[in-house]
């Protein structure tokens, strides 16, 4: 299992990207301040580093330079609510592979840290993802079942993509959330509950299972 460092000291952030990755296979580990980061992400014990600029202590450019500086070569994703083109550059050209502005949706994140780690998912991407006679245009912004057009609001479309994205797997609200409504969305919302409702309502009420206790599959 791929092992991740998140160097974040704003714990709602923590507790959220956490979820997501594990929920996505990943092995996780967490330091609240600089000083942490940099001892652990030095220990080789980890495939990537997710790394916030404005830790405690040591902040993460100091700690980014440290670990280029002794040869540390783990990929690092630079996490920050700064997203001037300053500080863009300072982290690119300091070592860092990515660079993630707050706020995010975990679904870019997690796409990020796919490409960096070199997970490819086997699943459906590309304009257009298709699961028995349901299609669903992602240029076009067109979904039909059969050959009926199905009208569906933005959160509906982009609701029903990941869901095609992962035929037969269950999601949880917790991943559903984060990949369609972000980081900042209340995660004890019953929001994905009422529009896997109405998305069942347009595309047909039989292809979205409840796994009780779980979350939600396309079956």
């Amino acid at each position: 299992m791929r092992h991740i460092l998140i160097a974040e000291d704003d714990p709602h952030i923590t507790s959220f990207v956490t979820r997501g990755l594990r929920a996505a296979g990943y092995d996780t580990t967490a330091a609240p301040d600089g000083e942490t980061a940099l001892i652990l992400a030095r220990s080789g014990s980890f495939d990537l580093v997710l790394l916030d600029i404005g830790l405690p202590g040591i902040d993460g450019f100091t700690v980014l330079s440290q670990l280029r500086g002794e040869g540390v070569t783990v990929p690092v994703i630079v996490l920050t609510a700064r997203d001037s083109v300053i500080d863009t550059v300072r982290g690119l050209e300091g070592g860092a592979n990515d660079y993630v502005t707050k706020p995010f949706q975990f679904a870019e994140l997690l796409a990020r840290v796919r490409i960096r780690i070199g997970d490819g998912e086997q699943r459906q991407v590309g304009p257009v993802l298709s699961h028995d006679d349901l299609t669903l245009d992602v240029r076009a912004r067109r979904v039909t079942v059969g050959d009926e057009a199905a009208e569906l609001t933005a959160r509906e479309f982009d609701l029903l993509e990941v869901l095609l994205q992962h035929p037969g797997q269950v999601l949880t609200r917790d991943q559903l959330i984060g990949h369609v409504w972000g980081m900042d969305f209340d995660p004890a919302s019953n929001v994905v509950d009422v529009y896997v409702r109405a998305l069942r309502a347009k595309i047909g009420a039989d292809r979205i299972e409840t796994v009780r206790g779980a979350g939600y599959r396309l079956r």
